[in-house]
C-alpha cells in the first residue's frame, strides 16, 4: 500500500539522522559531557540531548525548499509565462498569499500523476508552494483554489517550523531516555574490576531504544501533523471559501485509491508529511498518519463533527 510505505520511509528517515546523530557524537567525544568518573549527569544530558535533537530537525528545515526542488523536480513558474493555465496559478497564490498577510512564496510545478501539493520552506519569506501536473489536469479551478489556499495557510500558520520544533522534542526526549536506558543496562553488565560498565553494551541498547523510541515519538508527531491539517483547511475556508475547499477535499476523496504514484516516488514519499492528502489507516498506522482521513476532514468543515 503506497501510503503505508510513504510513513514507513518517513519515520525511517527520521530514524537513521538520530542514529547517525548518536554515531557522530560518539566519534567526536561530545557524548562525554554526560558522564562524569563513570556516572550519569542528568543536566549535562538533558542539554546534551536537546542541542543534539534540535540539530538535525533545523538542518532539514533550512533545506526543505532546495531539497524539496531537487527530490521532486520542482519546476518554479515565471510570474510572466505566456502559459496561461501557470500564470493564472501564480497569480492565484500570490493573491491567496496577500490576503493571509505574508511574502509572495515561489510557486512551482513537478510532473507526476498524483493529485496533490505542497509547502514548504525554511520560513515564511522563503517559502514554496508546488502543484503536481496530475492535479491541474484533474481539479477543476475552484478545488484548486482550494488547494492552494491550503498550502498558503500552512505558510501562514508557520507550520513547518513548529512541525521541526515537535520534531526536534520529541528527538530530544528521544536521546535522553535511550541514554538513560544504555547506561543503565551497561551499568547491570559491569564486573567489579570495570566501574564503568561495558561501552559496547551502552552504545547498542541506546541505538536499539532510539529505534523503538523514534516510533513512540512518531506518534506525538504525527498527532501534531494532523492537527496542522484540520487548521489548513479551515484557513483555506477562510481565503478561498468553504466550498472550494469541500470541493477539492470531496475531488480527493473521489480519487483516493486510483494507481497515481508519482514519477519520483521517493521523493513523494518523503515529501507526504507536508503534502494535502493523505490515505485512510487503520489500527496502529492511524496513530503515525501525518493526515486525517477525508472523510473526516469533509465532515469537520461541514460542522458534522
Amino acid at each position: 500500500m503506497v501510503w503505508m510505505k510513504r510513513i514507513f520511509l518517513f519515520m525511517m528517515v527520521n530514524i537513521l539522522v538520530m542514529l547517525s546523530v548518536t554515531v557522530i557524537a560518539k566519534l567526536l567525544g561530545v557524548d562525554r559531557m554526560a558522564m562524569a568518573g563513570g556516572t550519569l549527569n542528568l543536566g549535562s544530558l538533558a542539554i546534551y540531548s536537546l542541542v543534539w535533537g534540535m540539530v538535525g530537525s533545523f538542518v532539514s528545515l533550512a533545506l526543505s525548499r532546495i531539497m524539496a526542488k531537487w527530490m521532486m523536480g520542482v519546476q518554479i513558474i515565471d510570474p510572466s509565462t505566456s502559459n496561461h493555465e501557470l500564470r493564472d496559478l501564480v497569480s492565484t497564490v500570490h493573491r491567496l498569499a496577500d490576503q493571509a498577510g505574508i511574502p509572495h512564496p515561489e510557486v512551482g510545478i513537478y510532473q507526476g500523476a498524483d493529485v496533490n501539493a505542497f509547502a514548504t520552506g525554511p520560513t515564511k519569506a522563503r517559502s514554496l508552494v508546488a502543484v503536481s501536473s496530475g492535479l491541474l489536469n484533474v481539479m477543476t479551478k475552484q478545488e484548486r483554489d482550494g488547494v492552494l489556499a491550503h498550502e498558503v495557510a500552512h505558510i501562514a500558520n508557520g507550520d513547518m517550523v513548529t512541525m521541526t520544533l515537535v520534531q526536534g522534542v520529541v528527538n530530544a526526549f528521544v536521546l535522553f531516555f535511550a541514554r538513560i536506558v544504555g547506561w543503565a543496562a551497561s551499568q547491570a553488565l559491569k564486573s567489579d574490576r570495570d566501574e564503568r560498565g561495558s561501552p559496547m553494551v551502552e552504545f547498542a541498547v541506546t541505538m536499539v531504544c532510539q529505534i523503538l523510541f523514534s516510533i513512540l515519538g512518531m506518534m506525538v508527531v504525527a498527532a501534531f501533523s494532523r492537527y496542522r491539517e484540520f487548521r489548513a483547511d479551515e484557513g483555506s475556508a477562510k481565503l478561498a471559501g468553504k466550498q472550494n475547499m469541500i470541493a477539492a477535499l470531496q475531488r480527493l476523496n473521489a480519487l483516493h485509491g486510483r494507481p497515481t504514484e508519482s514519477q519520483h516516488p521517493d521523493g513523494d514519499r518523503a515529501l507526504a508529511a507536508f503534502k494535502i492528502s493523505g490515505g485512510k489507516m487503520g489500527g496502529f498506522m492511524a496513530l503515525i498518519s501525518t493526515h486525517p482521513p477525508l472523510e473526516d476532514r469533509i465532515a469537520r468543515l461541514q460542522g458534522r463533527m
